[in-house]
C-alpha cells in the first residue's frame, strides 16, 4: 500500500453567523419532512448560543494543533478538513487535495462511537466526493477506532477532574452522548463503544458513574436510546442527588447539541429540580486528543 502524504479530519459541520442557520438546516434536512415547529424551535436553540455554531473553529484548531505536532514529531504531513454538512464540504476538500497532488490520504471521523450516522455516511459522503473526482481523486483509508485509545481517555478524565474541582464532594458523574434509534443502535458497536469509553473514564477517575442520551430527534413513536439526560436528572433529584457534572463524552468539541441542549435546556431542568450542575468541557484542542489524533497518524503510517 502506497504511504499516506495527507490527514483529512471529518467533522459534521454547523453555521458560523447567524444568516447560514437556516441555509443549514436546510442542508442537513435535505427536503426530509420535519414539522415546522421543531424546524424554528432549533433556529430558536442557535440564536440562544449567539446565532454560530463553534464547532468550525474548534475543528480547524485541531486540524492546525495535529499539523503542528506533526511537524514537530513527524511524519509531516498537510491536514485537510471536510465537513459533512456545511462549507467546507467534504467533496470541495477532496477537490483541493487533488489539486495539491495529494495522493493517499489518512481519514479521521471525529467521532468517538460508530453507528451509521457518526461514521458509514461519512463515508459514503468520501465515497461520492471521490466519484465526482474520477480516477485522480486521492485515495483514502480511515484511522482505527479511537473510543477506548489512551489518549482520548486521559484528554476527557482531565476535563472531569477540571470539573469535579469546583463541585461539591458528594458530585455525580453522568456521561452524555448522542440518541440514536434503537433498531441503529442494534447494528452498530455504538452502544457498547460508549460503554466502553465511559468505563475507562470513570476507572481513571476511581469514580462511579452514569450513561444518559441527548439530543434525540425523530418521530416520537420510534425507540431511541435512553434514558435521556432530562429524565435521568429528575430521576437523581427524585433520589436524593444534590449535584451532577454532565460529562459530554460522545462530543469532542462544543457545538449546538452541547452548549443548548446541555447548557441551557438541562441546566434548566437542573435548576427547576434543586440539582446542581456543572458540564465538563468537551475534548477541544486538549493536548491529549491532540496526542491521539497524532498517534493515530503515526500508527497508521507505519502499517502502510
Amino acid at each position: 500500500m502506497p504511504p499516506i502524504d495527507a490527514v483529512l479530519l471529518l467533522a459534521f459541520g454547523g453555521p458560523e453567523r447567524p444568516e447560514d442557520v437556516r441555509p443549514f438546516l436546510d442542508e442537513v434536512l435535505r427536503g426530509r419532512p420535519v414539522p415546522r415547529e421543531r424546524y424554528e424551535a432549533v433556529v430558536r436553540h442557535y440564536e440562544a448560543i449567539g446565532g454560530r455554531s463553534p464547532l468550525s473553529a474548534w475543528t480547524f484548531r485541531q486540524a492546525r494543533a495535529l499539523a503542528a505536532a506533526l511537524e514537530r514529531d513527524g511524519p509531516r504531513l498537510p491536514v485537510y478538513v471536510g465537513m459533512r454538512s456545511w462549507t467546507p464540504t467534504v467533496a470541495e476538500t477532496l477537490a483541493s487535495m487533488q489539486r495539491d497532488g495529494v495522493r493517499r490520504a489518512l481519514a479521521v471521523i471525529l467521532a468517538p462511537h460508530r453507528a451509521e450516522v457518526s461514521f458509514e455516511r461519512y463515508r459514503r459522503a468520501v465515497d461520492d466526493g471521490r466519484a465526482a473526482l474520477g480516477t485522480a481523486a486521492p485515495a483514502i483509508d480511515y484511522a482505527r477506532p479511537w473510543f477506548d485509545h489512551p489518549e482520548f481517555i486521559a484528554s476527557v478524565s482531565s476535563r472531569v477532574r477540571d470539573a469535579l474541582a469546583v463541585a461539591p464532594d458528594d458530585t455525580e458523574i453522568v456521561f452524555t452522548a448522542h440518541s440514536i434509534p434503537c433498531a441503529m443502535a442494534d447494528r452498530s458497536p455504538y452502544v457498547r463503544e460508549l460503554e466502553t469509553s465511559c468505563r475507562l473514564v470513570a476507572a481513571a477517575l476511581g469514580r462511579p458513574f452514569a450513561i444518559a442520551y441527548q439530543s434525540r430527534s425523530g418521530g416520537p413513536r420510534e425507540p431511541w436510546l435512553e434514558p435521556d439526560v432530562n429524565v435521568l436528572l429528575r430521576e437523581r433529584a427524585a433520589q436524593g442527588v444534590r449535584h451532577v457534572v454532565l460529562v459530554p463524552i460522545g462530543f469532542v468539541c462544543d457545538h449546538v447539541e452541547v452548549l443548548y441542549d446541555l447548557d441551557v435546556e438541562a441546566r434548566a431542568t437542573a435548576a427547576a429540580l434543586g440539582l446542581g450542575l456543572t458540564r465538563a468541557e468537551t475534548a477541544n484542542d486538549h493536548p491529549a486528543f491532540i496526542r491521539m489524533l497524532a498517534a493515530l497518524v503515526r500508527a497508521h503510517a507505519g502499517d502502510a
